[in-house]
């Protein structure tokens, strides 16, 4: 985790699979081997404002099948071998963090499913020799992590 950023970049170095933002319908598949501590769906519309962006967070569960709405009217989501991860938000940045003082940072659900990640899953921090991307997500509207 980065911490210290928001949005995309708080996830440190995520993989991200390519989507097609113009395509109605489309099939993400996410290799088995070498599962990370979660999944993490953004979604962003276009035009972009910020209360119809979609989140969904969601784990391996294998057998388990899920579909639903991902935070967002619009984007329906279907999960084979996985469940969604729910009850995380603002309250899982620490009430000693000073971001979360900030607007940007306590409002980002990114930033607030890190937390829960480092909180829940005791994930880790991003390498140090890590450097954000300086527009994370330039161009597309879908990213996994």
């Amino acid at each position: 985790m980065a911490l210290d950023q928001h949005c995309l970049r708080a996830f440190g170095q995520p993989d991200r699979p390519r989507v097609d933002p113009r395509r109605r319908h489309q099939i993400v598949e996410l290799a088995a081997d070498n599962q990370p501590l979660a999944w993490y769906l953004c979604a962003l519309p276009n035009p972009w404002r910020w209360s119809d962006n979609a989140h969904l967070a969601f784990e391996a569960a294998p057998g388990e099948n899920w579909e639903g709405p991902a935070r967002v009217p619009g984007l329906y989501v279907h999960l084979e071998n996985a469940r969604p991860i729910t009850g995380w938000g603002e309250h899982d940045i620490p009430a000693d963090e000073p971001r979360r003082n900030s607007q940007r940072f306590r409002t980002c659900r990114n930033y607030q499913f890190a937390w829960w990640l480092r909180t829940q899953r005791d994930a880790p921090d991003a390498p140090p020799e890590f450097v954000p991307p300086k527009k994370p997500g330039e161009g597309e509207q879908m990213s996994l992590m």
